[in-house]
């Protein structure tokens, strides 16, 4: 798909060599890619910025709205449709940060700039995201309508008639939002606000952001005249530490507050040429040590629980100095066929690079499964480096074999092989790109055994590739374990994060943590079950609900990488000028889907779906939808609703009521048992457009009521005695669909070709 886009990308720049610009102005022409382009074609017409595209089915239609240049008239169409990127005439980044959370609002401007004033096309938004990045809402202007996305219920979603196509609305990749605006008039100026949410990495005690904000040169009006501003408001509030450093930033910030934990910058200009670089900014927290705290906080009046919320946050540090846990490890890796290129190769030279990483009193051992499970070793090895090279000769034999996927008994062998440690942190790393029938089963027979196993028991870090495996299975196998969880769909990436996920944990130096008072009152839920442990890679963010009054003091407790008790005082505050409902939200959504998952809870999934639509967070129990509305005038508001026949009371609706359009599902499921079995490789789980049936099926359901296995035409007449409009509709579609396709192979047996 992201090739497909950037060709489109390709063919309408140099479709844009049309748009004459008027007298004494350049034309504008496509950019010269590097020769060749270090990244590849496709990631250099990727958008690493905010960007609005014309979607050109028509090129004759490709013309200056106000300067027609009267070029010979192009024939023909694009199919697939260009896309022309439309010009800028303003931009405005506003970013506020608690914590390790940003949420980041960019309000813009563009200029349908390259369509004749008498014809339209639609317009399609793209929006680039940072580390970890989740939409949260489209608000799109024009002269005569308004568009916003909105999240709604599933059971609401199923009366919505208006399927969006899978382009129109989705991720084109997992950080690349895109939204179809239909039929704007050329000439037209569009005012667009987009939102969204993202992590600051953290590294030796700084947290570090970056946005995507670098525009490419052919956004950039071409005349001069046109007023091009440049915004960037900067508000952080840590809400945990005092005593904050500024460290780098990418563009010119003037600091215009600065109060103990709070701080704000400014940055604001008329530019010839729009941002080249994504804007960063980092920053460093005074305390070298450890450190902790509690931030309390009331719910708003909207959420549907209204116990008052609490943050337990525990930070690194930006020193090294305590020691680190002597590790056992072992790698249990899937080589179904389904893994067969990208993936395993990303697989195996990740567990090279982390092996080499593993100290002379470390131990290892690898298992691969398919149907059939195969070990290294019988027994742990030592990492010497004698023993490494012979593991990673014998994993580069590897190679993926046809067979099903089978988790619970690789997993049994790990577990058994670690079930005697003592004087270390055990762990198991699972990587799979597949979904099993006994996910369920694994849990609670995982649950059972680390409960019996005491202290330091096994953590099961686990990592997804693709979205065919079931993530929040994963997640549930690594949270009941005190693990680490992580997964891609991007398969350019696997390599990196699969080295991130071990370096997190090889880094571990506290482990066991409990805080006090969570297992002696009753009033206080913890969302995550076992508290993680704490990596000098990652601070760590527990958060969860309580009714009544919160203990004075709490303590976090656990056990050092040198075996040693560790106490450390946390103090407790009310979180001011921090939005905790939304900066919590995803980690609470995510932790209580995959509790609604293994306990097969339909409250849980009700509870989700409400936290999802509050705080505007995607989920799996929501569905996202885009709202038309007219700008209508008063005085015809005032002048009464459409005139409808009496005979026909359904068909009723308000004329002022938005027009909702159901964009597919941008939620990656609870994997794909199917796919699985049939070894599909991730990085193919293109959508589809919905079939004549479906279609067909969702019209009849609205005329009868219920879906039958039968013909469902058949369906719709013995309940209704009558077919109704839309299901008519439908039939002739797919029965012309069926006499075209008969046609076209009638033509191809008679002539040899389609029909020519």
């Amino acid at each position: 798909m992201a090739e497909d886009f950037a060709k489109a990308v390709e063919d309408g720049l140099k479709l844009a060599k049309r748009i004459y610009l008027g007298k004494d102005k350049a034309v504008m022409t496509a950019p010269k890619p590097p020769s060749p382009p270090v990244q590849g074609l496709a990631d250099y017409y990727l958008p690493s910025a905010p960007m609005v595209y014309a979607v050109i089915s028509d090129p004759g239609f490709v013309d200056n709205p106000d300067f027609p240049s009267y070029q010979p008239h192009v024939y023909g169409r694009c199919d697939p449709p260009a896309l022309i990127p439309l010009q800028m005439s303003g931009v405005d980044l506003e970013v506020n940060c608690y914590g390790d959370t940003a949420f980041v609002q960019i309000s813009g401007k563009w200029r349908v700039h390259c369509v004749m004033g008498s014809h339209s096309c639609d317009c399609r938004i793209a929006v680039p995201m940072g580390n970890q990045g989740s939409i949260l809402g489209v608000e799109v202007d024009l002269p005569k309508k308004s568009y916003s996305t909105e999240l709604v219920g599933l059971e609401e979603s199923k009366c919505i008639e208006k399927i969006a196509r899978p382009q129109d609305g989705g991720f084109m990749k997992p950080h690349i939002f895109m939204l179809t605006i239909p039929q704007v008039d050329g000439g037209t100026n569009i005012s667009i606000k987009l939102r969204w949410s993202q992590k600051l990495l953290y590294n030796d005690g700084q947290f570090t952001l970056t946005v995507p904000f670098s525009f490419p040169e052919y956004v950039t009006p071409a005349v001069r005249k046109i007023s091009k501003k440049e915004k960037i408001q900067l508000n952080v509030n840590s809400g945990i530490v005092t005593g904050i450093l500024c460290k780098a930033t990418s563009h010119p910030l003037k600091e215009t507050k600065r109060h103990a934990e709070k701080f704000s910058f400014l940055y604001e200009s008329e530019v010839l040429t729009w941002s080249k670089t994504d804007f960063s900014f980092s920053y460093s927290v005074s305390s070298s040590n450890m450190f902790g705290g509690v931030l309390l906080q009331s719910p708003p009046l909207y959420d549907h629980d209204q116990r008052d919320m609490f943050c337990v946050y525990l930070l690194p540090g930006s020193q090294k100095s305590t020691e680190v846990f002597k590790k056992e490890v072992v790698f249990v890796i899937d080589i179904t066929d389904s893994m067969q290129g990208r993936p395993l190769e990303a697989t195996k030279n990740a567990i090279s690079s982390a092996m080499s990483k593993l100290g002379p009193e470390d131990s290892f051992n690898i298992i691969t499964f398919s149907s059939e499970t195969s070990l290294f070793s019988a027994s742990m090895e030592l990492a010497s480096k004698e023993a490494i090279e012979r593991a990673m000769t014998w994993l580069s034999t590897k190679s993926t074999v046809e067979g099903s996927t089978c988790i619970s008994i690789p997993l049994e062998h790990a577990y058994e092989m670690l079930s005697n440690t003592s004087g270390s942190l055990p762990m198991i790393f699972l990587i799979t790109d597949g979904a099993v029938e006994d996910e369920r089963n694994i849990c609670d027979q995982m649950k059972k055994r680390l409960k019996n196993s005491g202290s330091l028991c096994p953590r099961i870090h686990t990592f997804g590739i693709g979205s065919f495996c079931n993530h929040y299975f994963l997640r549930m196998l690594a949270m009941i374990s005190r693990g680490e969880f992580d997964a891609v769909c991007d398969l350019d990436l696997i390599d990196n994060r699969i080295q991130k996920l071990f370096s997190n944990a090889f880094s571990t130096f506290l482990a066991d943590i409990t805080v006090d008072a969570f297992n002696d009152h009753e009033q206080i839920e913890v969302y995550s079950s076992c508290i993680p442990d704490l990596s000098f890679e990652s601070p760590l963010t527990i958060c969860g609900r309580y009714e009544g009054s919160f203990p004075d003091t709490l303590k976090a407790k656990g056990i050092l990488g040198d075996l040693s008790s560790f106490v450390m005082d946390l103090k407790i505050v009310r979180a001011k000028d921090i939005p905790l409902d939304r900066v919590l939200s995803r980690q609470e959504i995510d932790l209580l889907t995959a509790q609604a998952w293994l306990s097969e809870n339909k409250q849980l999934e009700q509870k989700v779906a409400q936290l999802s639509k509050v705080t505007c967070n995607i989920s799996e129990y929501i569905r996202m939808v885009l709202l038309e509305k007219n700008k209508i005038d008063k005085a015809i508001e005032s002048s009464g609703s459409q005139k409808v026949k009496k005979t026909d009371p359904h068909k009723i609706k308000d004329p002022l009521a938005p027009r909702k359009t159901l964009l597919q599902s941008l939620s990656v499921g609870f994997g794909d048992l199917t796919a699985t079995a049939e070894n599909i490789r991730p990085g193919f789980e293109q959508q589809k457009l919905p079939d004549a049936a479906e279609v067909f099926l969702k019209a009849t359901s609205d005329c009868c009521g219920r879906m039958c296995n039968r013909c469902c035409c058949m369906c719709c007449i013995q309940c209704c005695s009558k077919m109704n409009d839309q299901c008519a509709i439908v039939l002739t579609q797919i029965f012309t669909a069926l006499a075209f396709i008969g046609c076209i192979e009638c033509c191809t047996l008679c002539c040899g070709q389609d029909g020519q």
